[in-house]
């Protein structure tokens, strides 16, 4: 089992959505190294963090599962969709996406600025400078439970 970190403008789809929903795709992602590790790496029973981007505050908003590996994003197929890329084909997609299920909402956000201060995290592309606008992360084991032992701390779990 591996372990990722996902980012998502809250605004758009946040971990509520997620809740509701209780299993979703992960579509619309459109930078390449993020694409590669969905399309390569993420495999189904990996864990995820759901994480609250260009939010007030960002941070960990709560946990996911892998529950569908890689496959090619259809959205970019359509031209009347906002995804649409002229250049793929369905013989040669571009974008890949996985479906992911829901498991656990924070009580509150794990905010970046306490993040920051974790010195697990110090190695993390989360922390990284040029990192910080990747949608996908992979997390060693280490990150992972340095998230969740912060989420614990300040009495987020449920």
């Amino acid at each position: 089992m591996a372990y990722w970190l996902m980012k998502s403008n809250p605004k758009f789809f946040g971990i509520d959505d997620i809740k509701r929903l209780g299993v979703d795709s992960w579509d619309g992602v459109r930078n390449y190294r993020a694409r590669n590790f969905m399309r390569d790496d993420m495999q189904v029973g990996d864990q995820v963090i759901f994480y609250h981007s260009s939010a007030n505050p960002s941070g960990a908003a709560g946990i996911m599962t892998i529950t569908q590996a890689g496959y090619p994003d259809p959205t970019q197929f359509h031209p009347e969709h906002r995804h649409y890329d002229p250049l793929a084909t369905e013989d040669m997609p571009r974008w890949y996406m996985v479906d992911v299920s829901f498991e656990l909402a924070f009580t509150d956000v794990v905010p970046l600025s306490a993040l920051k201060f974790i010195p697990a995290l110090e190695d993390s592309l989360l922390l990284k400078k040029g990192c910080q606008q990747l949608t996908v992360i992979p997390l060693e084991p280490k990150h992972w439970q340095a998230i969740i032992d912060m989420a614990e701390s300040l009495g987020l779990v449920p």
